[in-house]
């Protein structure tokens, strides 16, 4: 019985996982070498796996914020544009 591909490469060192966590939380390194462990056919499987769910969770949490931010600029220009005389305008 063979074995699949990801048992056959060996596991990922403790310290490359350190290394792979700090560069992660670089700003916009972290976000370009997600995107690179979570594509390339090189990287150990369990770590693209990982950085596919990073790149998941961090579209969630912008999605979220993008309706937060949505939601509360709907509430404060409304409240504004009923103070607005907007015959001023014409």
């Amino acid at each position: 019985m063979e074995l699949p591909n990801e048992y056959k490469s060996p596991p990922t060192s403790l310290g490359e996982w350190i290394i792979a966590v700090l560069v992660k939380r670089l700003p916009l390194i972290g976000l370009i070498m997600l995107i690179v462990w979570a594509t390339d056919k090189n990287t150990d499987p369990e770590k693209a796996k990982w950085a596919k769910a990073e790149l998941i969770v961090k579209l969630i949490i912008f999605a979220a914020a993008m309706i937060f931010i949505a939601i509360i600029g709907f509430g404060v220009f409304t409240n504004f544009a009923d103070e607005i005389n907007w015959s001023d305008f014409d």
